[in-house]
This record gives structure tokens, sequence and C-alpha cells, in this order.
């Protein structure tokens, strides 16, 4: 089993910045990649960025150049650096590990882009 947490959520203009950080812990060997998703209300949940454990990154168009998702393995953490953001960049963050057959899940973070 593998549990994730996540945190650093909150409210923030529209142009600013936040940092969600994703902690895991369990068996991790088990685990090939992380990334970050997120879930506007009403909307189906969307990938926003991954990381592989060797640190191959992914990036939703959405985001490209405005976040970015980096690991440090020494606390088995994956951050997700978040700049210029936007009213539609507002959801619920969710943190996943997983490999070719199962994902774990966190329970999320509100993120609020007022504009």
């Amino acid at each position: 089993q593998v549990q994730v947490v996540e945190s650093g959520g909150g409210l923030v203009q529209a142009g600013g910045s936040l940092r969600l950080s994703c902690a895991a812990s369990g068996s991790l060997f088990m685990i090939n990649a992380m990334g970050w998703y997120r879930q506007a209300s009403g909307k189906q949940r969307e990938l926003v960025a991954d990381i592989t454990n060797g640190g191959r990154t992914n990036y939703a168009d959405s985001v490209k150049g405005r976040f970015t998702i980096s690991r440090d393995n020494a606390r088995n953490t994956v951050y997700l650096q978040m700049n210029s953001l936007k009213a539609e960049d507002t959801g619920v963050y969710y943190c996943n590990a997983y490999n070719q057959a199962v994902a774990y899940w966190g329970q999320g973070t509100q993120v609020t882009v007022s504009s």
C-alpha cells in the first residue's frame, strides 16, 4: 500500500503563485511515477502534470510554461509550483502515485483563483 497526502492549496488572486506538496509513504518500491490532477466543479478530473522516477515530466497544454512539477526523492515528496495562476485553474488538486496496474490517490487540496 501507498499513501499520499497533499498540502499547500488555498485562495490566491489571478496572476499569483502557489506551491502544492505531495508526500508519499508506504511501499514506494511499487511506484513508477507520481502526478497531479485537478477537478473543477462540474468537470471531469484531468491530468495537470506527472513525473517519473527517472525525472521525466509531462504537462497538460493548459499549464505549460506556468506550472513546474518536481520531486525530492530524499523526502518522497513531489511538488507542483504554479505561477501566473488563472481563474480557470480553480479546482480540487489531487496527487497520485502509480504504476501500470494501480494508482493511489490523496484526498485533494482546494485551489481557488480569484479574478
